[in-house]
């Protein structure tokens, strides 16, 4: 599946709304995407380091139309923990000789939110 596939819309409410300050964004995903492809769908489309990927199987409800009844459709809900503070990384090399990384990501995803 493709990047573009597998994330389908964010979620903006009140309460993901208040757990963006913690690097939390909510994304209604396809019902079929794992939690890795998740994960690289985000850092593939918005150029942020994930960290966790919590998902949630949202059954439908029943609605009711006049005296019509019927389902909603089921759907996929996604939390995605990203990394806020993206920072330089060292390991040590088979020689022993510490080497530092820098890798460029974004601390927040400024799409979200129409920005």
């Amino acid at each position: 599946m493709k990047a573009e596939e597998i994330i389908i819309a964010p979620i903006v409410t009140e309460k993901s709304s208040s757990e963006l300050q913690n690097g939390k964004y909510t994304f209604e995903v396809n019902k079929k995407a794992t939690k890795i492809e998740i994960a690289n769908a985000v850092e593939k489309l918005f150029g942020v380091k994930v960290e966790k990927v919590n998902t949630i199987s949202v059954k439908g409800k029943e609605k009711r139309v006049g005296a019509h009844t019927g389902m909603t459709s089921d759907w996929k809900k996604a939390i995605v923990t990203i990394n806020t503070e993206p920072g330089d990384k060292t390991y040590l090399t088979k020689g022993g000789k510490e080497v530092k990384v820098t890798k460029k990501f974004k601390d927040s995803i400024d799409e979200f939110m129409g920005a």
